[in-house]
């Protein structure tokens, strides 16, 4: 008996050994040089990328460094004040395309108003919130485009994302509270890996299979969860009535990233949770606008490589973007007319 479990254990283990040599070959001769931790050389990688154009906030985690991202004002033409501000995710600060493409630097010109972009990649609506209320004490817009995407529910149950520490509220009957600040600095990435990370990250074979399957980025990515799965759908309705409070016209956007159209059950949930959002802002008294059927009607009409880039809508995404909230907040008449 101890024979033949001896012989099973060694056929695993060669089977395994063999296909780990076989997915480094396919990736290159130079894998079988380099066995680090994949998983922490891309917590790594994310660190630096956000090295430049964000820095530490003890208040909100991380903000853009200063001038980083500007939206331009065109040559030569007076635009009204006071401004629009403009807050959300790396969707409202415009990821992937150059200043001058992004929704809001258009809607600054479509509208000829002032248009302030305070977007923040990897923003979660918690955060959106407070960057809010920032924002709006100091500039007193005139008007709030607060655009968002259904992952920005699931960042607001975390409390470290893409490595970097971050607030968040913590459900509780009548107002949510506010932890976590001041937020601490950002650990070093590799005192973040859990046993398994550290025992099977330098695996090319375990990275090949959770890429196969799509879970490699939940396996890699440095998130840290704080509150159970669905509390930060909880959470909407109360952030958005703390936005409220501000009294200036809100114009709340459902945007979306595009596996939406890769993939349908990836996409009902995505449509299902942006709905909670926007019937929360409905509650809070806000104007609501969904982009889901403008985006769909793009990608039908030009493709979906016309729409979108990377991750995020490429210029022709932001032109369309632009265009339906221009024509939303001129219907609504915000600002409003003096």
């Amino acid at each position: 008996m101890l024979g033949r479990l001896a012989l099973v254990v060694s056929s695993v283990l060669f089977t395994l050994a063999a296909l780990e040599i076989g997915c480094r070959l396919w990736r290159g001769p130079e894998s079988l040089l380099n066995w680090a931790n994949i998983v922490l050389e891309d917590r790594r990688a994310t660190r630096a990328a956000g090295a430049g154009r964000l820095k530490y906030d003890a208040e909100l985690g991380f903000v853009p460094t200063l001038g980083y991202r500007p939206t331009p004002v065109p040559a030569g033409v007076a635009l009204a004040e006071p401004p629009i501000l403009v807050v959300g995710d790396s969707y409202a600060h415009g990821d992937e395309v150059s200043d001058e493409e992004t929704w809001a630097a258009l809607l600054q010109t479509l509208t000829r108003r002032r248009t302030v972009n305070a977007g923040v990649s990897g923003y979660g609506l918690d955060q959106i919130v407070l960057r809010t209320e920032r924002a709006a004490r100091e500039l007193k817009p005139a008007a709030i485009v607060l655009v968002f995407i259904a992952e920005d529910l699931r960042r607001s149950e975390m409390k470290r994302v893409w490595g970097a520490e971050k607030p968040y509220f913590e459900p509780c009957a009548g107002a949510p509270v506010l932890r976590n600040v001041p937020v601490p600095p950002a650990p070093d990435p590799a005192s973040t890996l859990d046993l398994w990370q550290r025992l099977f990250g330098w695996s090319v074979l375990v990275d090949t299979v959770l890429r196969h399957k799509g879970w490699q980025y939940e396996w890699a990515i440095d998130h840290e969860r704080i509150l159970p799965r669905g509390d930060g759908e909880k959470l909407a309705c109360p952030l958005l009535q703390r936005l409220a409070r501000l009294g200036v016209p809100t114009l709340v956007v459902a945007t979306y990233d595009p596996y939406v159209w890769r993939d349908s059950d990836y996409a009902g949930e995505q449509r299902r949770l942006s709905e909670v959002v926007l019937g929360c802002a409905r509650s809070a008294g806000f104007y609501m606008l969904d982009l889901f059927e403008t985006t769909d009607a793009a990608i039908s009409k030009l493709g979906y490589a016309a729409v979108f880039r990377s991750s995020h809508p490429g210029p022709t995404g932001h032109r369309i973007t632009a265009d339906r909230i221009a024509a939303e907040l001129g219907r609504l008449h915000i600002p409003p007319s003096r």
